[in-house]
């Protein structure tokens, strides 16, 4: 059942309202202990705007955040500007405003990276802001942080590096063994 409120209706006592439908007092308690716990638990947080984004196109922008490592939530602003109170980013309460999302993970880059490059592809999803530690970041920031590689690829990068010797080495002594038997 659909519930629209206006100006002058009320909602039965120990109700409040979150989107269409009525959610009790305990409902929205949780939902702020929730969201409390997932901004003391990242290390880095990205605001978005979605207008505009068909639900499948935001299936895919949370696949494909889910998949880099990070996390995606559509929240009600208001539940979320007092989730925001008492944690370190609490400077990011005035990015509330309109469709807005969060991308969160405990790596800072991951989620730069993974909505940086949803909004390359969709022009539809508008970066605000975001924060990392305590420090707010501008879009720009967002974007330069995007471009650095994940902890992931940078271990990779460095096994490469320390398995190319190796391997050079290998072939350099198997080219000299199969001269000296010919």
């Amino acid at each position: 059942m659909v519930v629209k409120m206006y100006k002058n209706q009320t909602l039965p006592q120990g109700k409040v309202l979150f989107g269409d439908r009525k959610v009790n007092r305990d409902e929205k308690t949780q939902l702020l202990e929730e969201l409390k716990q997932l901004f003391n638990d990242s290390e880095c947080v990205v605001i978005s705007h979605y207008k505009g984004l068909t639900v499948a196109e935001v299936s895919e922008l949370r696949d494909s955040i889910r998949k880099a490592g990070a996390g995606f939530r559509v929240t009600k602003n208001r539940i979320t500007r007092l989730a925001l109170k008492d944690t370190k980013f609490a400077d990011l309460a005035d990015l509330f405003k309109g469709p807005t999302a969060v991308a969160f993970a405990p790596d800072p880059i991951v989620a730069c990276k993974a909505c940086v490059e949803f909004a390359k592809g969709n022009e539809k999803l508008v970066i605000l802001g975001g924060a990392m530690g305590t420090g707010v970041l501008s879009v720009d920031e967002i974007k330069k942080l995007a471009s650095i590689p994940s902890m992931d690829e940078l271990r990779a990068k460095i096994i490469g590096l320390l398995q190319a010797p190796g391997a050079q080495l290998a072939r350099v002594t198997k080219a000299y063994s199969e001269k000296e038997a010919a």
